[in-house]
């Protein structure tokens, strides 16, 4: 964005550029020539499009997109490595194995109706919640007691068929 410039001149006569802020304090002062001569050195960017043919802008805007598309792929990259980088670390901190190893000693391991499941299952929650005050470990025991009971009819089962 360009900087609004309000020209005036120094006690000596040299012409100035001065630049003020929101305020309407100096931010900066320039003298004329120098800044006038740096203006007409750079080339606006509508001048550069102005001079470039039609294969130049084709030539411009594919690298462009070459750009983007390279960034947005390695910006998918990074953020993935960053996430798997998060579980490992959650699950090197949230390691307990020995409330798993109680929560399965606790399920039972015979086919039993509903109600006994219930009841069962509601054992091996409490034990996981006295015993590991983390989420993730009550998390891992919920699920292992859910095995055991899924489990238990099927050894049942293959008992009986043998």
């Amino acid at each position: 964005m360009a900087t609004r410039r309000t020209t005036m001149r120094s006690r000596s006569g040299t012409k100035l550029y001065a630049v003020r802020d929101e305020s309407g304090k100096f931010k900066d002062i320039q003298t004329y020539k120098r800044a006038h001569a740096a203006d007409l050195r750079h080339k606006s960017k509508a001048e550069k499009e102005a001079a470039q043919g039609p294969i130049e802008k084709k030539v411009r805007k594919a690298a462009k997109d070459a750009v983007k598309s390279v960034k947005t792929s390695v910006r998918g990259a990074v953020a993935a490595v960053q996430r798997a980088a998060k579980r490992a670390v959650k699950q090197v901190s949230n390691t307990q194995p020995p409330a798993r190893k109680s929560a399965q000693r606790a399920a039972p391991t015979t086919a039993r109706p509903p109600a006994v499941k219930k009841a069962a299952k509601k054992a091996v929650k409490k034990a996981a919640g006295k015993s590991t005050p983390k989420p993730a470990a009550k998390k891992s025991a919920k699920k292992t007691a859910k095995k055991a009971t899924k489990r238990a009819p099927r050894k049942a089962a293959k008992k009986t068929a043998r």
